[in-house]
């Protein structure tokens, strides 16, 4: 199974006469009340993926305080219910939304309701755009593994050992114990690209296998997955292929961690590190493919 830097996929190209545009544009549906800080975390890992544009679709009472976080993305209101959790009604605004953008990215932060349920479902089965899905978004899925099938277009998921192991209805100590089987045998039956984190991060197609070397155990702290869900987005947007898009935001977002905790120290290290790092990663990407001659 490869772990080579040189089997990583070539980087998005950046001409001289782009425009943002030219880097696609990522839709970020994520956020309920108490949780704001998964659809900052979200949209910075976007940003800092390179994306052109970043909307993210939050709750209507977060969006002040979203908007507010970084000048650099825009956001719009969705409909909430009484305790500021996405609201059914949701979906027509966001099917309107991804129209115009080039990936979606949902989950983090969502809370798991029955309108959040329903949502997920919808949208793996009608969005026509790639779409990364993470954390609320997986576990509002448990039970209703016959929507992945129905999907238009590729579908990342990116659980962490505990979520995978609701998905697949066994102990996660169960998943952690053939972490590679249960990712490729998931992904086979699914029609999705399965991105199982942790030590060793599994990125698999069902056939395809790449087990990722970069990361370290400074990044075992909440919102770092976040990060994860909005670079993979923004790679997708950018027209990688989903696989590609997969391994590379994987492999970035541990070397970010690496670099974060080089500077920090691992204890020291907390998610909203990571998207600041994400520069200097790209950069050491770049300097090691140098020394390798490619």
């Amino acid at each position: 199974m490869p772990t080579f830097l040189d089997d990583l996929p070539p980087t998005p190209a950046r001409p001289p006469d782009s425009h943002k545009g030219t880097f696609g544009r990522v839709l970020i549906v994520a956020g309920s009340r108490g949780m704001s800080g998964a659809a900052c975390l979200s949209g910075l890992g976007a940003l800092r993926g390179g994306a052109g544009l970043v909307d993210v679709a939050t709750p209507a009472s977060l969006q002040p305080l979203i908007a507010s976080f970084e000048p650099s993305w825009l956001t719009f209101p969705l409909p909430e219910d009484a305790h500021g959790r996405l609201d059914g009604s949701a979906f027509s605004l966001i099917a309107d939304r991804w129209e115009s953008v080039s990936a979606v990215a949902m989950g983090p932060g969502w809370s798991v309701t029955d309108n959040t349920r329903s949502l997920a479902r919808l949208m793996i089965e009608q969005c026509p755009r790639p779409m990364v899905i993470d954390a609320d978004g997986l576990t509002a899925l448990v039970d209703q593994a016959d929507a992945w099938r129905k999907s238009p277009a590729a579908r990342v998921v990116t659980p962490h050992p505990g979520e995978f192991g609701r998905m697949r209805g066994v102990d996660a100590k169960v998943i952690q114990a053939d972490r590679v089987e249960h990712a490729t045998e998931f992904a086979r039956e699914h029609g999705v690209i399965v991105v199982l984190k942790g030590h060793g991060t599994v990125v698999t197609d069902g056939e395809r296998i790449v087990i990722n070397s970069t990361g370290n155990p400074g990044m075992a702290t909440g919102g770092t997955g976040d990060v994860l869900t909005g670079l993979t987005g923004a790679l997708l947007a950018q027209k990688m292929a989903p696989f590609d898009a997969a391994r590379l935001a994987v492999y970035l977002h541990g070397l970010a961690g690496d670099l974060a905790a080089k500077e920090l120290s691992q204890p020291g290290l907390i998610a909203s590190d990571l998207p600041s790092f994400l520069g200097p990663a790209w950069l050491k990407l770049q300097e090691l493919r140098g020394r390798a001659g490619g």
